[in-house]
């Protein structure tokens, strides 16, 4: 069964990035019926968000056509939940005093749904006694509330809390909120049964970054999407998730403990003081070599010959757990990516590795796996391999996630 959302926009700059948060929730099958408050319709048009939605677009409390159904009472009925973004000071204020002058407010009030609101407003207005009480009560009425984040602002010279979060943050926090009633295709589990409350789950994610001079290195195109979404499904289904990320320009999942790493060597000490835990997932795609000597000095251009780059082999970081005699975590999954021999090279790795189950992805020029939002992966364990259909990184790490729980409770049911 499709899901569907009423999406309230409000009247603030932020306004047009609920445009992406329409198209990426399309994509994962979720209805928006759109209701543009009389500001918001400074930001964005009714044609674009209608275009995007493929839904006509709700403005007027007293429109005729409407009202003679009860159009505001519908609206906030017939959806599985209620967004407000962004929500400006003016509209929280709105809610918290219990108004219905406009279609938003009135929505708003009529709803018997679950409703998330996403703050965007200048750092003053949002630090002042009359937001912080105004918020407080919406949370005290039982109304979730994203955010804001902390950054520039569009004003000149402002910096502080009052972003409107990311639409993918957006994006994955409704999902989380639909996925109550999404149970797993592969093993039956739903996401928000919290099967790994009381367990710790360490993630890898990212890229690394191996210094040959104090201005270059070596990396990859990872951009970590893949090890985050892995982190956020652990959190919602309850685990403590240490995250251990390489350089990435992607928000960060809420709820997480993240740990900033830039080289393999870093990444591999970090793991390590990290452990013990009940799960381990190495996602990152760690750097096979780093210069065997990094000179003080940027390496400078010179008509003769180019420098001799010297390389060493970088630690191995998941065989350095699969292989521990003492602390090693119950369950180990590792990430084979390759270009060729995908499977036979993911079947060696889980073996000479010592992991339980090997992630398999081709990331061959065209795959757009790396980089990308969305995933094709085989995974392999010691009983065979089951292929799964391209899908979005973020339910590639929910079903990952679903089968981590289900191997973890089967290991500790008694024989």
């Amino acid at each position: 069964m499709r899901h569907r959302i009423v999406l309230i926009i409000g009247g603030g700059i932020a306004a047009y990035k609920c445009l992406e948060v329409i198209r990426r929730l399309k994509e994962h099958s979720i209805d928006v019926r759109v209701v543009l408050t009389k500001a918001a319709q400074e930001f964005v048009t009714c044609l674009s968000v209608s275009a995007l939605s493929n839904e006509r677009v709700f403005t007027d409390l007293f429109d005729l056509n409407d009202e003679r159904e009860i159009g505001h009472i519908r609206l906030s009925r017939e959806a599985d939940l209620v967004v407000v973004a962004p929500a400006t000071a003016d509209l929280i204020a709105k809610m918290a005093g219990g108004h219905a002058n406009d279609l938003a407010t009135a929505v708003l009030l009529a709803t018997d749904k679950p409703v998330l609101i996403a703050p965007a407003m200048n750092p003053k207005m949002w630090s002042h006694p009359a937001t912080l009480r105004n918020v407080a009560t919406l949370k005290q009425d039982g109304i979730t509330i994203l955010g804001p984040n902390v950054g520039e602002m569009a004003e000149r010279d402002e910096i502080g809390p009052g972003r409107l979060i990311e639409p993918e943050q957006l994006v994955a926090a409704i999902r989380d909120h639909l996925a109550a009633k999404k149970h797993s295709r592969t093993t039956g589990l739903d996401l928000n049964t919290r099967a790994l409350v009381g367990k710790h789950v360490v993630v890898t994610s990212g890229p690394t970054h191996e210094p040959l001079d104090p201005v270059r290195y070596l990396a990859n195109r990872s951009s970590g999407k893949q090890g985050y979404a892995i982190a956020h499904a652990a959190a919602q289904m309850g685990a403590k998730v240490t995250l251990i990320t390489g350089p990435a320009s992607i928000p960060a999942p809420q709820g997480v403990t993240i740990i900033a790493v830039e080289t393999a060597e870093q990444m591999h000490d970090a793991v390590h003081d990290a452990l013990p835990a009940d799960i381990a997932v190495f996602a990152a795609a760690v750097a096979d070599w780093r210069a065997a000597k990094v000179p003080r000095d940027k390496i400078k251009k010179t008509s003769k010959k180019p420098p001799t780059l010297k390389l060493v082999e970088n630690i191995d970081i998941l065989k350095s757990v699969g292989t521990l005699k003492s602390g090693r975590p119950p369950l180990v999954i590792g990430f084979a990516a390759e270009t060729t021999s995908l499977l036979t090279n993911a079947k060696k790795k889980l073996k000479s590795k010592n992991a339980d189950l090997i992630v398999a992805n081709n990331v061959s020029e065209g795959s757009d796996v790396l980089g990308g939002d969305h995933n094709k992966i085989h995974i392999i364990s010691r009983a065979g391999t089951d292929t799964l259909a391209k899908m979005s990184k973020t339910d590639v790490a929910e079903q990952l996630m679903e089968r981590a729980a289900n191997l973890i409770s089967k290991a500790k049911a008694p024989a």
